[in-house]
Order: C-alpha cells, then sequence, then structure tokens
C-alpha cells in the first residue's frame, strides 16, 4: 500500500510508517502545487497533510485508490472532507497532540505579564539595570479568569490552582458538575468575571457569538490594570479596542499568540506598546506536540489501512458506500435536529436524549448521535467541533448524552427524536424522512406535531391564536423585505395558545424582531440558522 506524505511530520511518525513492510512510503521534500501533486496521487492509499497541502475535489478525483487522509493536527479546513466522505474515504486528525503544548504557553505568557519578563530581558541586552522599572505581582493570591473551559482552559485552571491562584469560569456549556470537579468558581456570567479577574485568558472557539467579545465595553467592566491574554483565536479580542485600553491604563497589559490577521501587519499599533509581550502562533510550536500529532496520525493510519480499526475520524469511518448512502439523510436529520435545538435551548444543559423509532432502530446509531451532538455543540465548540471529538466534548462540558431505541408506535414508520433537559426544564424536537427523496423534516417541536423544512432561516414564535396574526407576521415580513418560503402553525385550541414557524429566504433584521415583540400576543420570538 502506497502512503504519501505532502507535509513535514515529526520523523518518529514517518519511521514508525516505513517500518511496516507493507506500506511503500513517499515524503514530498517542499510544498507541491495542486497540478503537481494529482499525478503523484495518483497509486496513493494514504495521503498524510499538515495545514499547507490541500485535499481537494481534484485531488481526490485524481486518487481512484485513496482511503484515507490523515491530518497532522486538529484542523481540517484544507481538506473537502464532504467529497472525501461521498467517495468512502476516511478523514481523520489528531484532536489532542497539542492540549498541553497551548496550556504550557498560555501560563508562560501569563508569568511573563505578571513579572514583567519579556521587557526586563531586552532591557538587560541593552546593557541597563532597571531594577525599580520591571517591578512585578505575585500570582499566588490572584484571579485568573478563563472564558472557555474546554481542554486547554481546564490545563491552564489546574496549573493556575497549583499556584495558589483562585479561578473564576465563564463557560455557558460547562455544566456545574464538571466546574465543582475541576474546583473553579463558575460565573453565570461573563461579567461577573470581568469584575473580580486580576489576568483575563480566552479559550473559547472562534464563532459568531465570541467574535469581538473581549472588546471595549468588556474593558471598562474589569479592574483597571487588568492583564489579558489570548492564545486561542485570532479576533475574540478586538485589537483596536484592546489598543485603546492599554493607552488609557485601564488595562495593565497583554500578551498574545494570535491575530486578526496573521502574520500581523507592519504597522500593528499593538506591536509598540512595551506592556504588550506577543509571539508568532506559537500554541503548538513545541517538540513534544509535533512529534504527538505525527505518531498519531501515523499510528491511526496504520491502523485503518492493516486492522480496519478507526481512531480520530471526522467523518464517517465506520459505513461502507452503500451503507453511507442508506444513513446519509439521517445524518442531515440529526445535524438539523441538533443544531436546532443547539439555538433554542438553554445553554447550560445537563443531559441529551437521542430517541431512534421505527426503521431508524435498525440503523448505526453512533454515527448519527455524532451528528446530532455536532449540530447541538457548534455553539460552543465552534469550527473545532467535528464526529470524531463530539462525544469527548459532551464529557469534558458533563453533558451526559443518552440513546434509546423505541417501540413506540407513531404516525411515522421511521423517526428520531432529540430531548435537551437543563435541570427540570426540557425543550425538544424530533424528525422524519418524507418520500422517494429522502426528505428531511422536523415533525415536532416543543412536543407540539410540526412540518418544517430544515433549511436556512426559521423564525418561531408562540403567539395568542388570533384572527389576522398570519395577516399580521406576512405584512411586517413584507415592510422589511423578508420573503416567507414555507410555514407551520400549531395551535393548542381555538384562541388559546399557537406555535408559529417561518421558514425565511434571509435572516431578519433586528428592527423587525422589535417591531414584533412589541405585539403583547407574541411571545418566545427565536430566529435559528440551520
Amino acid at each position: 500500500m502506497n502512503v504519501l506524505v505532502c507535509d513535514p511530520i515529526s520523523p518518529k511518525g514517518i519511521a514508525l510508517l516505513q517500518k511496516r513492510p507493507e506500506f511503500t512510503v513517499t515524503v514530498l521534500k517542499q510544498k507541491t502545487p495542486e497540478a503537481e501533486l494529482l499525478p503523484l496521487v495518483k497509486e496513493a492509499n494514504a495521503i498524510v497533510v499538515r495545514s499547507e497541502t490541500k485535499i481537494t475535489k481534484k485531488v481526490i478525483e485524481a486518487a481512484p485508490n485513496l482511503k484515507v487522509v490523515g491530518r497532522a493536527g486538529v484542523g481540517v479546513d484544507n481538506v473537502d472532507v464532504d467529497f472525501a466522505t461521498e467517495h468512502g474515504i476516511v478523514v481523520m486528525n489528531t484532536p489532542s497532540g497539542n492540549t498541553i503544548s497551548t496550556a504550557e504557553l498560555t501560563f508562560s505568557m501569563l508569568m511573563s505579564l505578571a513579572r514583567k519578563i519579556p521587557q526586563a530581558n531586552m532591557s538587560m541586552k541593552a546593557g541597563l539595570w532597571n531594577r525599580k522599572e520591571f517591578s512585578g505581582t505575585e500570582l499566588h493570591g490572584k484571579t485568573l479568569g478563563i472564558l472557555g473551559m474546554g481542554r486547554i482552559g481546564s490545563e491552564v485552571a489546574k496549573r493556575a490552582l497549583a499556584f495558589g491562584m483562585h479561578v473564576l469560569a465563564y463557560d455557558p456549556y460547562l455544566s456545574l458538575a464538571r466546574a465543582k470537579a475541576l474546583q473553579v468558581d463558575l460565573k453565570e456570567k461573563v461579567e461577573e468575571v470581568y469584575h473580580d479577574a486580576d489576568f483575563v485568558t480566552v479559550h473559547m472557539p472562534s464563532t459568531q457569538e465570541t467574535k469581538g467579545m473581549v472588546n471595549a465595553a468588556a474593558f471598562a467592566k474589569m479592574k483597571k490594570g487588568v492583564r489579558i491574554l489570548n492564545c486561542a483565536r485570532g479576533g475574540i479580542v478586538n485589537e483596536a479596542d484592546l489598543y485603546a485600553a492599554i493607552k488609557s491604563g485601564q488595562v495593565g497589559g497583554a500578551a498574545l499568540d494570535v491575530y486578526e490577521v496573521e502574520p500581523p501587519p507592519a504597522q500593528f499599533q499593538l506591536r509598540d506598546l512595551p506592556q504588550v509581550i506577543m509571539t508568532p502562533h506559537l500554541g503548538a510550536s513545541t517538540a513534544e506536540a509535533q512529534e504527538n500529532v505525527g505518531i498519531e496520525v501515523a499510528e491511526a493510519i496504520t491502523d485503518f489501512l492493516l486492522q480496519g480499526v478507526v481512531r480520530n475520524a471526522v467523518n464517517l469511518p465506520n459505513l461502507d458506500a452503500q451503507s453511507y448512502q442508506t444513513v446519509r439523510p439521517y445524518l442531515v436529520l440529526g445535524e438539523k435536529l441538533g443544531r436546532l435545538l443547539g439555538q433554542i435551548s438553554p445553554k447550560r444543559c445537563d443531559r441529551l436524549v437521542i430517541t431512534y423509532g421505527g426503521k431508524v432502530t435498525q440503523m448505526p446509531s453512533d454515527p448519527i448521535s455524532r451528528y446530532v451532538l455536532k449540530g447541538f455543540l457548534e455553539q460552543a465548540g465552534g469550527r473545532e467541533v467535528n464526529q470524531v471529538n463530539v462525544r469527548s466534548m459532551a464529557h469534558g462540558l458533563g453533558l451526559v448524552v443518552e440513546e434509546i431505541k423505541s417501540n413506540e408506535a407513531t404516525d411515522f414508520n421511521e423517526w428520531l427524536h432529540v430531548a435537551v433537559y437543563s435541570g427540570d426544564q426540557k425543550t425538544s424536537a424530533g424528525g422524519s424522512i418524507f418520500g422517494g427523496k429522502s426528505l428531511p423534516r422536523i415533525v415536532r417541536l416543543y412536543s407540539q406535531p410540526v412540518e418544517i423544512v430544515p433549511e436556512g432561516v426559521l423564525f418561531i414564535l408562540t403567539n395568542k391564536d388570533r384572527p389576522g396574526i398570519v395577516g399580521y407576521l406576512g405584512t411586517l415580513m413584507a415592510k422589511y423585505h423578508v420573503n416567507i418560503a414555507n410555514m407551520s402553525l400549531n395551535r393548542d385550541a381555538e384562541g388559546g395558545e399557537a406555535l408559529t414557524i417561518l421558514n425565511l429566504d434571509s435572516v431578519p433584521p433586528t428592527a423587525l424582531i422589535e417591531e414584533i415583540q412589541k405585539d403583547p400576543d407574541i411571545r418566545n420570538v427565536r430566529v435559528v440558522k440551520l
């Protein structure tokens, strides 16, 4: 079997592949343009990449024998995962290889901020002896605010506790039980962390919700002289606002490893501030991390090619092409149900129950459940969420996942139901597949029968059942140039409570939502993007 290594990985990883007599290993010495790569992949059974080489549709089409793509790293943005899946190609990554290295870099940055080590080093190299200028502060007894308690945030918390720091955490998806186990003080509102923290470190994914969240308004709520760290994702900290806050004295300093634009432009204001420590995205840049991901991807590819054992796959590794085509409609439906509930449920949930009914009980449940979790956890994990890490991510958040196969008689021959619990509060949705074209439909929401096309933008509200409500909504939508594609209505009784769901062609503007919410008969207005 032919293994093509396109990007530099650990020599130990390459050695693991080369020692297998079943493999012929080809290692490319430099970055190869797509046109030159196409003839090289013709005989490849496995391809190993990091972030440089792109495994595009053209590359996959040129590799008829390709069975697996291994990414030595977390992200798979450089691999066309959907097209690979359609062709029965497994895509693997190495999700845990850089956790410790990034956590250690963050803590190194924290200590450097506290003791002004880089600035003192530069002063000494300039021939100076300014002891008073570089007086620092102890970490012991100080308060560290951690925004995001995933794998890396949790490791940072462990190190901070070992240094005698008090750790405040903000993560709307972290359960109370998990926070207790980590010995952190979990806050309901991020403002509570801002108010009390001496240092604030970011460990959240880059999503619409987190982009630019640490901004001028956030700095204004923090202690004067607070220090900011970002070794997670560029853009979460607003760099222009950070510069202004440091200049004003509201923020005492910052340590950055990631940036809105990488590399930062030559005229980068933060570069001129002595209170700012900067490194060039070194989170995973340790010999151990690179060795770990190289070995991890080599072992995963070896196990798959020789034994059929699948590890760290981001698509559907355990299904052959025929099975995939059968299960695929339920993967789509499951992901849509999860994404819907992820946007309408409380953020801090304890339990997620997936129920399979009818013919779906005969299908492999694990891939479907993973797609449900992927959709549900996208709000918490952003682009880092994939089918292989959803179960560990759910465990890390303290979310208990239950799967049930039911023989309950319903109006549908095959159905999927997902319920999310936050304490005593339950939010649920169910779906089925319609027609010979395998069309997914949402058929229950909030325990009420509906028929929703799970696509695009959903506008969900509860309202009093009164004459003219549909026309009223349509008129308002037209006023703001928003087109209604589909509509589903359900009421508990004439003149009672009604559930209205609209499929819209575009996201409704804020002004439209505010105008609708002024109506005393309309409540619980939600906009969901599927």
